[in-house]
């Protein structure tokens, strides 16, 4: 699955660390969602999507 996190968090001024202290995961979890290694489970995707003011489906894209 693609997604933007990389984008807005780089807009946002974010690091990874700083991202995943906001939203209670580790920095590595916010590296292999952006890396495409790991899908987020959906209370963190919708997380996600709640911090940066998107929907999920704005945010994650499926590769079909």
């Amino acid at each position: 699955m693609d997604n933007d996190v990389r984008r807005l968090r780089n807009v946002a001024g974010l690091s990874q660390q700083a991202l995943g202290e906001r939203l209670g995961v580790s920095r590595q979890t916010i590296n292999a969602i952006e890396q495409g290694r790991y899908d987020p489970s959906l209370p963190l995707a919708i997380r996600l999507a709640r911090f940066f003011g998107r929907s999920v489906e704005e945010i994650f894209h499926c590769d079909d």
